[in-house]
């Protein structure tokens, strides 16, 4: 659960059981929302300041990950100052309750003449805020405080995240190299990176019968189109466990491979299974060919979103829609119906299992981390996802595999096309754009 302390003040003249009242109200439905609360309120201007060290003594030392600042009538700025600056490190939600209507007249604590008394005054003091506020006869905005409430939590998550990287530049492509200091500085993560060699060392080690346990359990749940060489089916059982075990060892959250020049190049064997088994059973952020910052990006959403956070990459724009697929694999959690593999080969790479399930369709959101100049930006859009046409991609061997993917309906193609950063962008179903928004917007990163 997302952790945040409640801190709800209200101007000392104002009837005290107003002010308890809304606020108690304002805190059941933040914790109906899913948010683990420490709370203290009422918090009033008193002379002698009993509140104000009544609220500080009650969150210090506390473990929160946002600070919500309860408005629940007039409150002179400094009141909530004196609390707040004690806890300035982290992002905060300024949020004006409302008043309330007793038969055909309007009943107000001058909530907001305490927000906007307090907005600029935040914005001064360089807080990381959100600015809410509720309005009378509408729904309170619970789910909006939560929603910034999960970004502050996931911008706490990535401070301390770790991906891990085999290998370096794939291709020699210049989309997905990333600056460490920078990353760090700005976002959070770590990316390691780990030799090729230490998978196959440890490959080397893993038994018959520990893959024969993975084809069991967890390959034997695909539907194979065409069965597919034993052979193969040991070597992705194989390297999952062994890129596994280095990820549980080290902490690793996200995962990449060196693809194109490594996994097929030097091993012969194209990952897609691998992917698809550390996505599946072990809940890794995959992505292929030393994706730098695709692996970040499929955190920050990860973190917001609980979803998987697949990759998709471009394969042509129309004139209101873009196809986006993936040569090799994709989630299960993201696969409408079986994970259906079949064994194919491209051009003169090696045979390997190849995912070509259908994915779900409905409204996505399609966004990318990138860096201009040491800064970074996150580009975002959202369309709606159907089922693709008929297509394939050349080079596939005869009969070609229907790739999975999608026909994504975008409201600009060509201002989209203008923006892109890069051939892979991550995906989630529905309109995530809050929460993405929130999580920028506390890590300082301006959306385009």
């Amino acid at each position: 659960m997302v952790k945040a302390a409640f801190v709800g003040f209200g101007e000392v003249n104002t009837p005290i059981d107003i002010i308890i009242n809304k606020c108690k109200t304002a805190e059941e439905n933040l914790k109906k929302e899913g948010l683990d609360l420490v709370s203290v309120y009422p918090v009033t201007d008193d002379y002698e300041e009993k509140d104000i060290k009544k609220a500080v003594d009650a969150l210090t030392g506390k473990d929160f990950d946002c600070l919500v600042v309860c408005i629940a009538g007039w409150i002179p700025t400094h009141a909530v100052v004196k609390v707040c600056e004690h806890f300035r490190d982290k992002p905060m939600v300024l949020w004006g309750l409302c008043g309330w209507m007793e038969g055909d007249r309007l009943v107000t604590t001058a909530d907001q003449a305490g927000t906007t008394a307090l907005r600029k005054t935040f914005y001064d003091l360089g807080y990381t805020f959100k600015y809410v506020y509720d309005i009378v006869g509408l729904k309170s905005k619970t789910e909006t405080v939560y929603n910034y409430c999960l970004a502050a939590a996931a911008a706490k998550k990535l401070r301390h995240a770790r991906s891990g990287m085999a290998g370096y530049r794939d291709m020699n492509l210049y989309g997905t190299l990333y600056d460490g200091g920078s990353l760090k500085r700005e976002i959070g993560p770590e990316i390691e990176t780990f030799e090729m060699l230490e998978i196959e060392q440890r490959y080397q080690k893993i038994t018959d019968g520990e893959k024969q346990a993975v084809i069991d359990k967890a390959m034997s749940k695909w539907k194979f189109l065409k069965p597919a060489n034993p052979e193969s089916m040991k070597m992705a059982a194989g390297y999952y466990l062994a890129v596994k075990e280095i990820c549980d060892e080290r902490g690793y959250g996200a995962i990449s491979l060196k693809d194109v020049d490594g996994m097929k190049k030097l091993l012969g064997f194209p990952p897609a299974p691998i992917f698809m088994l550390l996505s599946d059973e072990a809940g890794l952020c995959t992505i292929p060919e030393n994706d730098s910052l695709g692996n970040i990006t499929q955190l920050m959403v990860k973190y917001l979103t609980g979803q998987c956070a697949m990759y998709l990459e471009f394969y042509e724009f129309f004139t209101d829609r873009v196809i986006a697929g993936v040569p090799d694999y994709v989630p299960a959690e993201a696969v409408d119906g079986d994970v259906t593999v079949m064994p194919a080969a491209f051009g003169e790479l090696s045979e390997g299992i190849l995912n070509v399930s259908k994915l779900k369709t409905g409204k996505v959101t399609m966004c990318r981390l990138t860096a201009i100049d040491g800064e970074y930006y996150m580009h975002m859009v959202t369309g709606e996802g159907i089922t693709p046409r008929k297509w394939e991609e050349a080079g596939w061997t005869q009969p070609a595999p229907q790739l999975p993917g999608l026909e994504i309906l975008l409201d600009d193609v060509e201002d989209f096309a203008d923006k892109v950063m890069c051939q892979h962008y991550i995906i989630s179903y529905g309109d995530n754009t809050e929460k993405i928004k929130n999580l920028c917007d506390i890590l300082g990163v301006e959306i385009i």
